[in-house]
């Protein structure tokens, strides 16, 4: 056959590259996919944890309080006339206060709260821009 009759051979390299942009474009969504699927399952395990200690400081909270209506005063107990006030730890910066009234033989929960119990340092140092020149490189 004559060359003029098959004519132009397509290039191999075009469609290569376009495969190769193809598959690199895949592997990065497919590592961001990733990325986050484990961020998600770090947050929820934080997240029951958060729940687990929350509820076992309420357990701990109710079963004092089934102290108290039995007759018993544990002593983490405080007791400020007819009202009783004690705190069950959540975690290291979190704690579950508790306080109940008592009047004869009825309870009144007056505050069942968790609370804050880590120290908070205001930030006074506030970087603004004063509207003068802004400092940059040095330029010759």
């Amino acid at each position: 056959m004559d060359e003029r009759t098959r004519g132009p051979v397509p290039a191999a390299g075009g469609s290569a590259l376009l495969v190769i942009f193809a598959v690199l474009c895949l592997t990065v969504f497919a590592l961001l996919g990733l990325a986050t699927v484990q961020a998600d399952v770090r947050l929820a395990d934080a997240s029951a944890q958060a729940v687990s200690d929350y509820y076992a400081a309420d357990r701990e909270a109710e079963a004092i309080l089934a102290g108290l209506r039995a007759g018993r005063v544990p002593a983490q107990v405080q007791v400020r006339g007819d009202t009783y006030l004690y705190t069950c730890p959540i975690s290291d910066g979190q704690a579950l206060e508790v306080e109940v009234r008592v009047d004869g033989t009825d309870y009144t929960v007056l505050r069942w709260q968790a609370v804050s119990t880590a120290d908070w340092e205001a930030d006074e140092q506030l970087d603004v821009w004063d509207g003068g020149p802004v400092a940059g490189p040095e330029t010759s």
